[in-house]
């Protein structure tokens, strides 16, 4: 866990808002001497000043102390996604990980393949996209093709199940919260 520079993010906030040093030490009450030791790190602000900080700036204060975000880490190259085949079809994780609120990934189906051989559910609400071809999504006792283009919500835990009984190869893009694979 790296140190969190909670001064360079009140700098950061306060430029955004286009207000000086000054400024701001007025609007939260403080000196433009201990406003600036924090920014450069020299001091640390009382939780106090941290929440004036934060409503004099139009932030939650919780803003100040989450870690900072490697953004490196958010992308994912298609050559390097996190790959997974269940009998005939394979899953591509598009997210980074499955470590969120989020995840999202694409399901890819050969010809006279299914997602399982009976109707499942799971704790996610899932969205998904077809992004080729055509497919059959039973959802509860329905059933519906989807051809590409088209789109379903399926409700956390209602069984549904995808069969490709087409000839062409079928890709859907889905996103799940919470993951649920």
């Amino acid at each position: 866990m790296e140190k969190i520079n909670i001064g360079k993010k009140v700098e950061t906030y306060r430029k955004s808002h286009g207000l000086s040093i000054r400024e701001l030490a007025n609007r939260a009450e403080i000196t433009p001497s201990m406003l600036s030791q924090i920014e450069r790190g020299l001091a640390n602000p009382s939780i106090q000043t941290l929440k004036v900080l934060a409503k004099t700036l139009q932030v939650p204060t919780f803003t100040f102390l989450l870690e900072e975000v490697n953004t490196e880490e958010l992308v994912v190259r298609s050559q390097h996604r996190k790959k997974m085949i269940i009998d005939d079809v394979s899953y591509e994780l598009i997210s980074p990980d499955i470590s969120g609120k989020m995840a999202a990934a694409i399901m890819n189906f050969p010809p006279d393949s299914a997602s399982s051989d009976k109707l499942l559910g799971h704790q996610g609400e899932e969205v998904a996209f077809v992004t080729v071809g055509k497919i059959r999504i039973h959802l509860e006792g329905e059933e519906y093709i989807l051809e590409t283009g088209d789109s379903v919500k399926i409700p956390s835990y209602m069984k549904h199940r995808w069969v490709n009984d087409f000839n062409g190869h079928a890709a859907i893009l889905f996103s799940v919260t919470p993951p649920s694979f």
